[in-house]
């Protein structure tokens, strides 16, 4: 309920800002086609065509069936909290009749997936409801809003994050002691995975390569789960993993060296690719301020990676983190056709990156570290507690 209370009153803060009239998030249904700004509007799932119209004015007003209304009521958030039993569109119809918007911003967009949660059926019948009373004209996007709104991280979301960060570096210190040659990918990650469960939490993406283990050269590459591979002497491992705690993610990567017999230090070409890995987190993290771009940050990691005799890594620096692992609309990464307008939206105070460059070792494996930063008015500071030396085991 404190975070729906935030998050209203910072929408309100937000339109004003933008100069937009109205926010309308329509949604039926959502345990099976759930908005992403739900959770943001609602402490539950929703059932039957349910609206959330927050205004500039700071009108806040919420239309839902009629058995979900008192959940609504209670959160002591909205002005009116409506109902109906038969159909939303008097109720909305009426409603935006009384506030008489100029435009009405919904949740669509072709570049933002985090903004883009209205479906095309959804935006077809609110489409069909305005234009019975003369306002289908009237719609736009809602990008801007939704983009600052899930990047600008209140307090009580920031200490979320904070503590899924401390549950995910303390789940690493433990399972340092549990790799060992002859242990596999799956193993180590069954690990993993049964210290979560045995903390109450959730991982914070698909379980299936929530935590990913890659270990030695040749590995499936990122976003793939664990396999049957084994650890070996001589052989560079790395895990990408974080958990959920409040509903808030963290997404951490962090990376090993398995000794061979005999040595008491990594291989020196280890050590340089881990070194340089280092260097391009903390030099792309003085890069990152209020104002700059993702696309310039990028460049400063790619920059030296490339400088120091080193592929570019095949994918953006880094992305916001949040209530999902993959948050906001503001991403560090270069002019990809993928990542379309992502990589040149100012970054803003509040926003919560990681920052995970690459690169390979060739016979060893790929190096990487992924950090979580929060971006401050002053400049960007560690939320994680930076891995500064490999992890020897």
């Amino acid at each position: 309920m404190q975070l729906i209370n935030e998050k209203v009153k910072q929408a309100v803060s937000i339109l004003k800002e933008l100069n937009m009239d109205c926010w309308l998030t329509f949604v039926r249904e959502t345990s099976v086609t759930g908005d992403p700004m739900l959770s943001f509007l609602s402490p539950s799932d929703l059932t039957w065509h349910s609206a959330f119209l927050i205004t500039g004015s700071g009108e806040t007003i919420a239309i839902v069936g009629d058995m979900e209304k008192r959940g609504i009521e209670e959160l002591g958030v909205y002005t009116q909290v409506r109902s109906y039993v038969e159909s939303i569109n008097p109720e909305l119809q009426d409603v935006l009749r009384q506030l008489n918007p100029s435009s009405i911003a919904v949740n669509y967009s072709t570049t933002s997936e985090i903004s883009d949660g209205l479906s095309h059926g959804m935006f077809l019948l609110l489409r069909e409801l305005l234009k019975e009373i003369g306002f289908d004209d009237r719609i736009v996007s809602s990008e801007a809003l939704v983009s600052r709104l899930r990047a600008r991280k209140t307090d009580s979301e920031i200490s979320a994050v904070i503590c899924a960060i401390r549950e995910t570096e303390d789940i690493f210190r433990l399972v340092k002691g549990f790799i060992a040659p002859g242990r596999s990918e799956r193993e180590i990650a069954e690990f993993m995975s049964a210290e979560v469960a045995g903390r109450g939490l959730v991982p914070a993406w698909d379980i299936n390569h929530c935590p990913a283990v890659f270990t030695g050269p040749d590995t499936a590459g990122a976003h793939y789960r664990p396999t049957g591979r084994v650890v070996e002497k001589g052989h560079v491992l790395n895990m990408d993993f974080g958990v959920k705690v409040d509903g808030y993610c963290s997404d951490l990567q962090r990376t090993f060296y398995i000794l061979e017999d005999g040595e008491t230090e990594a291989p020196a070409e280890v050590k340089k690719g881990f070194s340089v890995i280092v260097e391009a987190i903390e030099q792309s993290r003085l890069a990152l301020k209020p104002g700059t771009r993702g696309v310039d940050v990028d460049a400063v990691a790619r920059g030296l990676l490339v400088s120091e005799g080193y592929e570019e890594f095949p994918h953006g620096l880094g992305h916001q983190v949040g209530r999902f692992a993959h948050d906001g609309t503001a991403l560090l990464g270069p002019a990809w056709a993928k990542y379309s307008r992502k990589p040149y939206e100012p970054i803003e105070a509040g926003m919560v990156f990681t920052l995970e460059p690459r690169l390979t070792v060739p016979g060893r494996g790929v190096v990487t570290v992924e950090e979580m930063v929060q971006v401050r008015d002053h400049g960007t500071e560690y939320l994680s507690t930076p891995q500064m030396e490999l992890l020897l085991i």
